[in-house]
């Protein structure tokens, strides 16, 4: 019996998942009016899935990009 309560506090103890996951930072971020960017063609693909001309303007809308443009 005692080993019944070892096996079942060890299950218990490893099915326990105590680290919380961190929140996502949200896509979409409030841009600053003003800003002023370079017209250079180097696309970005923005985390709304939005092809930015470049990475200045998808600074200006979104939290994070990826060098290239979005497919699909």
């Amino acid at each position: 019996m005692k080993s019944l309560y070892n096996y079942l506090f060890v299950f218990l103890f490893f099915s326990c998942n105590s680290v919380d996951p961190e929140p996502e930072a949200p896509c979409e971020i409030e841009g600053i009016d003003g800003v002023v960017c370079i017209e250079v063609y180097e696309p970005v693909c923005g985390c709304d899935n939005i092809t930015y001309s470049n990475s200045c303007y998808a600074q200006n809308s979104v939290s994070s990009w990826t060098e290239g443009e979005c497919s699909g």
